[in-house]
C-alpha cells in the first residue's frame, strides 16, 4: 500500500513544485477504498482527493502516505483535521513533515484518538521529495549537476562546443532529469558557446522549468535564446552594465565582483526551487562544487576521446595533492543507448 502512495505521490513529479510529492491511499484491510495524489499549488491534497474518492468507507480506514499529513491551513486547510473529520482509524507516514511551518500532524492525529505511524519505506519517500526537503531543512535547493563527456573526462572543445558529445538516448534521458527540475541554471561561457534554449524537449511537461544565468559582467547578448519568451533570471555580480531584456536580473555580487554562488542558492529557496539542475562549463561546474553548492552530479559518459586540448569537467585548478580531491558516493552506473549514466553524490 505504500508502494502505492509513492506511485501515485510520483505523477506529481513534474508539477507539484515547490510543494511536496504526495500519493494517499485509503483502506478497508487489504482493499483499497479511495486514492489521490498532488498534483500542483492550489489544488487539493493528495488527503482530500483520497477521502472524496472514498466517501463514507473512509470511516474505520487506514490512510498510507508518503510524508505526514499538514497541519497547517495554507491555500488549503489541514489535512489531519479532514482524516479526523473523515473518521480514519489509522494513518501510516513513510516521513514526518521536514517543513516546521506544515509539521505536528501526527501529533493532531494521534491527541484526537487517531492511530499514527511513520517510518515505512521511509528512504524511498526521502530521494522522492529530496528537493523540499533540502529547501525547508537547509535554505537551499537540491543542486544536481549535469555533465556530458567522453571517456577522457573532456566535456567541451577547447571553443567551448559541446553539441553533442552523447547520443540521442542520453539526451533524451537529461531532458527528462531537467524537466523534473524546478530551475535549470547555465553560465555565461555556455550561453557564448552553444547559445542554448534550456527548455524542456523531447519529453512531455505541463510546464518549462525556471531559465537562470550566471553572469557575472552581464554579457549576455540581445538576440540569446535563453532570453526569448521570458521565464528568466539573471544573477549578476558587477553592476556596471545594463541587464539585456526578457530577463529578470539580480544582482548577487561576492567580493571579487562574481556571483555569490551560496547567495543565489538561498534566493532560489526563497522562491521555492526545490530541485535546481546546473548544465554549465567546467568553469562554473568548478566553481558550484569548490564553494560546496553541489549535492550530486549527474554524468554521461560518451565512448569517444577529445584529448587534452579539449575542457574537462570541472575546474579544480586548486587540488595539488591527492588528499585535495573530490570524492563522491556513486550511487548508480547503467547504460544509456551508446552511453553510461553516472549518478554519484558528495
Amino acid at each position: 500500500m505504500m508502494r502505492r502512495a509513492l506511485a501515485l505521490a510520483e505523477k506529481g513529479l513534474l508539477t507539484a513544485t515547490p510543494n511536496p510529492r504526495v500519493g494517499c491511499v485509503l483502506t478497508q484491510g487489504e482493499r483499497i477504498v479511495g486514492e489521490g495524489w498532488h498534483e500542483k499549488v492550489g489544488a487539493p491534497h493528495a488527503e482530500a482527493n483520497a477521502l472524496a474518492a472514498a466517501g463514507a468507507a473512509a470511516r474505520g480506514a487506514t490512510a498510507y502516505l508518503n510524508l505526514e499529513p499538514c497541519a497547517h491551513h495554507g491555500r488549503t486547510p489541514p489535512c489531519a483535521d479532514a482524516l479526523i473529520a473523515a473518521g480514519v482509524a489509522r494513518v501510516v507516514a513513510a516521513t514526518r513533515d521536514p517543513n516546521p511551518q506544515a509539521a505536528g500532524g501526527g501529533a493532531r492525529l494521534a491527541a484526537a484518538g487517531v492511530r499514527f505511524e511513520h517510518g515505512l519505506l521511509e528512504d524511498d519517500a526521502r530521494e522522492l521529495n529530496i528537493g523540499f526537503v533540502s529547501r525547508v531543512t537547509r535554505g537551499r535547493p537540491w543542486v544536481r549537476m549535469k555533465i556530458a563527456a567522453t571517456l577522457d573526462g573532456r566535456t567541451a572543445l577547447a571553443n567551448g562546443k559541446s553539441q553533442w558529445i552523447t547520443g540521442a538516448e542520453a539526451r533524451k534521458d537529461g531532458q527528462r532529469w531537467r524537466a523534473r527540475a524546478c530551475a535549470v541554471l547555465t553560465g555565461i561561457g555556455t550561453v557564448k558557446a552553444d547559445d542554448p534554449r534550456l527548455t524542456v524537449r523531447e519529453v512531455q511537461t505541463p510546464r518549462q522549468p525556471l531559465r537562470i544565468v550566471v553572469d557575472s559582467r552581464l554579457e549576455t547578448p540581445p538576440g540569446a535564446k535563453i532570453l526569448q519568451g521570458g521565464n528568466t533570471l539573471i544573477f549578476f555580480g558587477d553592476t556596471r552594465n545594463k541587464p539585456p531584456q526578457g530577463a529578470e536580473a539580480i544582482a548577487m555580487p561576492n567580493g571579487q565582483g562574481k556571483v555569490d554562488l551560496a547567495a543565489m542558492l538561498r534566493e532560489l529557496a526563497r522562491r521555492g526551487v526545490n530541485e535546481l539542475h546546473v548544465e554549465a562549463g567546467f568553469k562554473l561546474n568548478g566553481s558550484l562544487a569548490r564553494e560546496g553548492c553541489v549535492d550530486e552530479i549527474l554524468v554521461y559518459l560518451a565512448p569517444a576521446f577529445l584529448g587534452d586540448t579539449a575542457q574537462g569537467m570541472l575546474d579544480l585548478a586548486q587540488v595539488t595533492s591527492l588528499d585535495q580531491r573530490l570524492r563522491v558516493t556513486l550511487r548508480s552506473v547503467e547504460r544509456v543507448g551508446e552511453d553510461l549514466r553516472i549518478i554519484a553524490r558528495l
